[in-house]
């Protein structure tokens, strides 16, 4: 039976998908840089991350006012209750982050980051009792082999508490792996709309409560490139992000948009060089190549295993 080429319309639809998908990449990516640049006016990173969520919070707001109207049932209590868990989660995410930044380069963070789908995979193993086949076994081991050079890069430039920044963006991506298993879940009975809309204000919220109960409220008076950065960060890191992406795979598959994502941490790198003056070497390089090449190979041998985190 012959096979129908594909019309103009679906073409469309494809290069679509992949533009956003790689839109969504870079802007992802360039949070480290905004981060790093906003710390150079000594903000701290619990201040940083709530201006980020207090200007991304009104985009959320709206969008969640629009999945209300189009949504007429309403969610039950453990859909809240759940909703708070992973909104908790995503702001542990964010929060760790940023507090790891502190200590390591944005180009470690970014790749550190990157494991996420390695994460995935074995809490999916855990949860669902399933053994993880050998191949990917063997591309998380160069995955966490191509981080350790690019570790040793860093420590070789003498970088303080480099060990904690690293442990804390980890912990970061652990909790940004947890958020992405349960939200394949919700997604499924929510709306991918709602869910992340109402997500992303509950994250929000926690992050406005604890800048509330430690800091005092003058704290939130910064110099004026502190505000554009962390506009920037709510903008082009957060809210177009998050909804590009989730246009990408509507349009072209959660697998073929993860490999778009795959040139975020080189993205990060270059970005990195050119405006932190963080130095590119060889084993950096080397390292990167490794982590993209483990996590690439994770992704497509996991893909229908591992598509609930999608």
């Amino acid at each position: 039976m012959p096979i129908n080429p594909p019309t103009p319309s679906h073409k469309r639809e494809i290069l679509l998908g992949i533009v956003f998908s790689l839109l969504a990449a870079i802007g992802f990516s360039i949070k480290s840089i905004l981060v790093k640049l906003a710390y150079v006016y000594h903000v701290d990173a619990v201040t940083l991350l709530t201006l980020r969520m207090a200007f991304a919070v009104p985009f959320f707001l709206g969008i969640a006012i629009w999945a209300w109207i189009k949504h007429s049932e309403p969610l039950g209590k453990n859909e809240w209750f759940i909703l708070v868990g992973l909104g908790l989660g995503y702001y542990l995410f964010n929060y760790l982050d940023f507090l790891g930044l502190q200590f390591i380069s944005a180009g470690l963070e970014r790749l550190i980051q990157f494991l996420y789908p390695t994460l995935t995979v074995i809490l999916a193993a855990l949860l669902y009792r399933r053994a993880i086949p050998p191949k990917v076994i063997a591309a998380m081991i160069l995955s966490y082999a191509g981080i350790a050079m690019v570790f040793m890069h860093d420590v070789s430039l003498s970088q303080g508490s480099i060990a904690l920044g690293a442990a804390l963006v980890f912990a970061s991506t652990l909790f940004y792996a947890i958020y992405l298993v349960g939200a394949g879940h919700s997604i499924a009975r929510m709306g991918t709309m709602r869910f992340t809309a109402y997500a992303m204000i509950i994250a929000c919220l926690i992050s406005l409560g604890q800048f509330t109960a430690t800091h005092p409220l003058q704290a939130i008076v910064q110099p004026m490139p502190v505000y554009q950065l962390a506009i920037l960060m709510a903008i082009f890191s957060t809210v177009l992000p998050v909804f590009l992406l989730t246009a990408g795979i509507r349009r072209i598959g959660s697998g073929e948009a993860s490999l778009i994502g795959s040139i975020g941490p080189i993205f990060t790198i270059y970005l990195a060089h050119v405006f932190l003056n963080e130095n590119v070497s060889v084993l950096q390089i080397a390292g990167s190549l490794f982590v993209l090449a483990g996590v690439v190979a994770v992704s497509l041998n996991s893909r229908t295993k591992v598509k609930v985190v999608s």
